[in-house]
């Protein structure tokens, strides 16, 4: 059977972030987003959209052409970008919605978890002065901001049987197998690249993957997605990866494991380095797009 999807679970930590910043609490708070688990506490995480902003940023980084965004048409319509997925790789990738006397749709073949600490909050706060406007005569304005530190843990599926196909008659999207394959891999890239363009003037921080376990299937199933976890050594549970790569062995064509060596207390001896782990799955696409 032919592959459709390319699912990726990953670890990454930070140490002193505050990665996705909500509603202000207060006046002199700015607050980090969080999620109540059934146990009662509070999780921060950064959302999916902050997480495919990320992506497309690492894409214009790494020299790709995005469309640019343009003013709704509509009154109190939101921006929306060209809508042009046979020439931009983030309309293909991310899709886009133009709302119009027509509405021009294609959703997203790239499906995005937000990323979530495995880590409860713990009240941090970091302690800040803003001096603007001092010299003009004006008082600092003492505020705060929550902070973070902790492993975190994302999914990203990739729709590989739609990257470079269209699903709408109401635009362009033809694109031959050695264009899908190579705009699959700059997204490979942007995902071991990623890196968080917000509130890094402060609190920059290093989301790229730490960890992953990708699997290249012939179903669309974000089969990691809650199942890579660690101990209480800071270990990665590989029984529980492997249990899950087990159960769905019918529906897996690859699999690969991949880790920064010497980050975690002690290195897997199934896991390849971080490297040839994500040069490993941009081989799976030789087969997928031959």
């Amino acid at each position: 059977m032919q592959a459709k999807c390319l699912t990726i679970t990953y670890l990454t930590n930070v140490s002193y972030a505050s990665l996705n910043g909500s509603d202000k609490e207060a006046d002199n708070i700015s607050s980090i987003k969080k999620i109540q688990m059934a146990n009662g506490r509070e999780y921060p995480y950064k959302s999916s959209q902050a997480i495919r902003r990320d992506l497309r940023e690492q894409l214009a980084v790494m020299g790709e052409n995005l469309s640019e965004t343009e003013i709704a048409k509509q009154a109190k319509g939101a921006a929306t970008t060209q809508g042009k997925p046979q020439e931009f790789i983030d309309d293909d990738l991310f899709g886009f919605m133009l709302a119009d006397k027509e509405t021009i749709k294609r959703t997203s073949p790239v499906r995005v978890s937000p990323l979530i600490s495995l880590e409860p909050y713990r009240g941090e706060l970091d302690f800040a002065t803003n001096y603007m406007g001092v010299q003009a005569g004006g008082t600092p304005n003492i505020f705060e901001s929550e902070i973070h530190s902790g492993l975190y843990r994302g999914t990203i599926l990739i729709e590989l049987d739609r990257v470079g196909v269209a699903d709408a008659s109401t635009y362009v999207l033809d694109l031959e197998n050695t264009e899908k394959k190579r705009r699959v891999s700059m997204l490979l890239d942007a995902i071991q690249n990623l890196w968080g363009v917000g509130r890094q003037s402060r609190f920059l921080a290093d989301i790229s993957p730490k960890f992953v376990c990708a699997a290249l299937m012939v179903v669309k199933n974000p089969i990691f997605l809650e199942c890579v976890k660690v101990d209480e050594q800071g270990l990665v549970e590989i029984s529980l990866i492997e249990s899950t790569k087990n159960d769905f062995a019918a529906v897996i064509k690859n699999y690969v494991l991949g880790e920064r060596k010497g980050f975690f207390p002690q290195d897997s001896s199934q896991a390849l380095p971080m490297g040839k782990a994500f040069t490993e799955m941009k081989s799976w696409l030789e087969d997928v797009y031959k």
